[in-house]
């Protein structure tokens, strides 16, 4: 390995040890975030379908929704009017499945809640 002007110094064979330790903690950062995301499009979901079905909204009200979402969450991306509307029937779709339903609760751990 060279670094800018010296000699090329063999890598310590234990360095490898410290290399798999990052891809692990990388590996569970993602399945964190993605688990993470599942949960949050899980309720964001469940949240619109609630209001359809209780005619607490039209759908031009998840129109409004997504553009309130874009003007106060700034960079904020994956929640627009569409998107909005695939989470509901991702909810929809799986809400009484009885092996993906749960999978899903677990996600949220014990410290979070549906609401």
């Amino acid at each position: 390995m060279k670094v800018r002007g010296q000699a090329q110094v063999p890598a310590d064979p234990g360095f490898a040890e410290v290399v798999t330790l990052i891809q692990a903690a990388r590996a569970r950062a993602y399945h964190a975030v993605n688990t993470a995301l599942i949960d949050l499009y899980w309720q964001v979901g469940e949240y619109i379908s609630r209001k359809l079905a209780g005619a607490e909204w039209g759908d031009g009200v998840v129109t409004q929704l997504a553009a309130h979402l874009a003007n106060t969450q700034p960079g904020l991306r994956g929640f627009t009017r569409p998107n909005l509307f695939r989470m509901r029937q991702f909810y929809e779709a799986y809400r009484d499945n009885e092996k993906v339903a749960p999978l899903v609760r677990q996600c949220r751990g014990p410290t979070t809640s549906s609401s």
